[in-house]
């Protein structure tokens, strides 16, 4: 934990169980998706104001010792509001997490970064393929995800209740 908190500011690096990983630079394709994503689940919660939902990178801290992630989506429910400290980050497991896989980042994203979230608790996890924007959901069952939702273009939230196409 020591090293990375001495990493320059804006460095794009996750800890996972106290090893330093690189995360890839975004590319076009993933922004695009990831801001039509965002635009629909801003709206939503805006309208709703069950919770917020903050865009990466954002350093997340899992817990305190090994395990900082910067996902791409995070959204938080009011019950769980007081893991979001303004000035600071998010310290603790936010309720849903989407990311938006690259090729460099696929095996990350479905096994590492998927296994890390199931263990802290991450309610719902979604991952994106912005190739054919193949969207892919898992819900938390005794600390296990299992699919619940496969589907190009579009996301149908269990936690949030709410889909939509993209």
């Amino acid at each position: 934990m020591e090293a990375f908190k001495c990493l320059p500011e804006g460095t794009l690096v996750e800890l996972i169980d106290g090893i330093i990983m690189m995360s890839p630079m975004r590319n076009v394709a993933h922004q695009e998706v990831l801001g039509e994503i965002s635009v629909h689940i801003h709206q939503f919660l805006k309208s709703t104001r069950i919770g917020k939902i903050l865009p990466g990178p954002l350093d997340t801290f899992l817990d305190e010792h090994s395990n900082v992630v910067q996902p791409d989506l995070q959204v938080i429910l009011k019950a769980n509001k007081h893991i979001i400290k303004p000035d600071e980050y998010i310290h603790g497991a936010p309720n849903m997490i989407l990311e938006v896989i690259m090729p460099q980042s696929r095996d990350h994203d479905l096994i590492t970064k998927k296994e890390l979230y199931a263990r802290f608790g991450v309610k719902e996890y979604w991952v994106i393929d912005p190739a054919d924007k193949l969207a892919i959901g898992y819900t938390l069952e005794n600390k296990v995800y299992s699919e619940f939702h496969r589907e190009k273009g579009a996301i149908n939230s269990l936690l949030l209740g709410f889909a939509f196409a993209f």
